[in-house]
């Protein structure tokens, strides 16, 4: 019975995150259908409007639209990022069911109004802003719950490939969000809004009548780092059962805690200084800042960087054609230049990569037991995989498919163990001493940091982008490197901890 239960937090948890990752991508899907190539539609329907603008949407008609699309997405990730420093502490002092559920619903009213803009004909930045302003704090409520949720049924065993794989939510939401997005970005583009911001509601709805958010409340016992133990604490290795590494304590804990909790025996909830203080929550926060820029840039850019550098390369591959080049390889050079809809479906190659450089960080940081050591390794490789990506990624379709698909992996697996298994292992640590209601706060200023980062990457992007795609990407590598070199003192000290007396400890344990 138990083990039905923890299947289903995984799998509600897995959707509730999977709807606001949805909701979030129509944005970058959108953008390329505000402001398209209109000279690309034939002649200007309206005297009166300029010829180059006049299928655009005001106000992202104008020649600082980069500019504009950049605050737009700024709105929403700086509103995040301060929002999820607050969120994890009232995640720890509400229930968790109605604080991520309440959470939905808001998100997909905010969603939805974004697209109603459309159909209402509105024309005004402010509406936008606003509305992504609301949209990112409201969405803060969903990180440091789910994690949570999953924390207080699963213990630390193969928390790194569990999550790895529980955590391509984060991707396959990013992929349908693409896809349900552009169905309608060349039709009626806010109903690419609308309706995510319907299913996210729903999916809130869903989590709030069956989300169970302790196995305490239905007479499960916790896992391990849940109970206050004595000799394990000094060989964690030392307790075992029947039921695998993810199963929970022994039998005198499971008759102590069948009962349904009382709130007065729980711990006290940690402070923001306390949860600061746990060993490698600021070097792994900082990592994931950098991280986070990057990944985030691609989230809201990809898209209409392949629809810009396609405009860009595509009267210069024809003139090569026209030249004498092979016909199928320019054929297929061609084939890259993508309009919104082809652009957004091609960027979910990048969420395919995510989706596998998450299982296998997991898995590799699981067997290899240094979770750090695995993200510096991803980061490193990353580095000249997107200076590749940005010089030969559009020579052709094949070569597309392959880097957006390993850049996927090596960008988002970092990013993608750090927000799960190690949010979990230092949410859980052992200087903790058995209280895991650190774990919500601890979830959010890892996430919260990394989602500065968010913030600020597409907001450079921004900026940078009418200077040159190449300047994007530079700043882009530099980001990847800064990331890897943050984590130099956690990896020396997992290095240190392999040549000694825990070589064969697995899981992230700080020394």
């Amino acid at each position: 019975r138990c083990r039905r239960y923890r299947g289903l937090t995984l799998v509600l948890t897995f959707l509730c995150y999977t709807s606001y990752h949805l909701s979030r991508k129509p944005i970058s899907i959108v953008k390329s259908q505000l402001h398209p190539n209109c000279s690309a539609l034939g002649p200007n329907p309206r005297n009166d409007s300029n010829s180059s603008t006049w299928c655009s949407w005001a106000p992202f008609d104008g020649a600082n639209y980069k500019e504009l699309f950049g605050a737009l997405d700024n709105a929403f990730l700086v509103a995040y990022a301060i929002g999820m420093f607050i969120s994890g502490i009232f995640g720890e002092r509400l229930p968790l069911r109605y604080y991520l559920s309440g959470g939905m619903v808001l998100s997909g009213l905010f969603t939805l109004l974004f697209g109603l803009g459309y159909f209402w004909d509105i024309h005004v930045l402010w509406f936008f802003i606003v509305m992504q302003v609301c949209n990112g704090l409201v969405q803060t409520t969903g990180w440091p719950s789910v994690v949570t949720c999953v924390g207080n049924w699963f213990g630390k065993g193969k928390r790194g490939l569990i999550m790895g794989i529980w955590n391509s939510h984060t991707s396959v939401g990013n992929i349908l969000g693409s896809l349900i997005a552009g169905v309608w970005v060349s039709s009626a583009w806010g109903l690419s809004f609308i309706v995510p911001g319907i299913i996210i509601a729903a999916v809130g709805i869903i989590c709030f009548f069956f989300l169970v958010e302790y196995p305490e409340d239905v007479g499960c016992s916790p896992p391990l780092h849940h109970v206050r133990v004595t000799c394990s604490e000094k060989d964690p290795e030392g307790i075992t059962s029947s039921e695998g590494p993810l199963s929970i304590s022994g039998q005198s804990s499971r008759d102590h805690l069948n009962s349904p909790k009382e709130p007065g025996e729980e711990p006290e909830a940690i402070s923001f200084l306390g949860a600061l203080r746990i060993p490698g929550v600021v070097e792994f926060s900082l990592c994931l800042l950098f991280a986070k820029l990057v990944s985030y840039t691609f989230l809201y850019w990809l898209p209409l960087y392949i629809v810009n550098v396609g405009e860009v390369l595509g009267p210069e591959r024809q003139e090569g054609a026209g030249h004498g080049e092979h016909l199928l390889t320019t054929l297929l050079s061609l084939a890259a230049h993508f309009g919104a809809k082809e652009a957004g479906d091609l960027s979910t190659l990048f969420d395919v990569g995510g989706i596998l450089g998450g299982i296998f960080a997991g898995l590799i940081s699981d067997y290899a037991g240094g979770r750090a050591t695995t993200c510096c390794v991803m980061l490193v490789v990353a580095a000249p995989m997107l200076f590749l990506y940005n010089h030969i990624g559009q020579n052709g379709i094949g070569t597309s498919i392959a880097m957006l698909v390993v850049c996927g992996a090596l960008v988002n697996g970092p990013y993608a163990l750090i927000t799960t298994a190690v949010s979990a292992d230092l949410g859980t640590h052992e200087s903790l001493k058995g209280n895991a209601k650190a774990l919500s706060t601890v979830t959010a200023i890892i996430d919260g940091t990394g989602s500065i980062g968010a913030a600020l990457g597409p907001l450079l992007a921004g900026l940078i982008s009418p200077t040159g795609w190449n300047n994007v990407f530079y700043m882009l590598i530099a980001a990847d490197v800064l990331a890897c070199l943050l984590l130099t003192r956690v990896v020396v000290k997992e290095i240190r901890g392999w040549c000694g007396p825990m070589a064969r400890q697995r899981g992230y344990v700080q020394p």
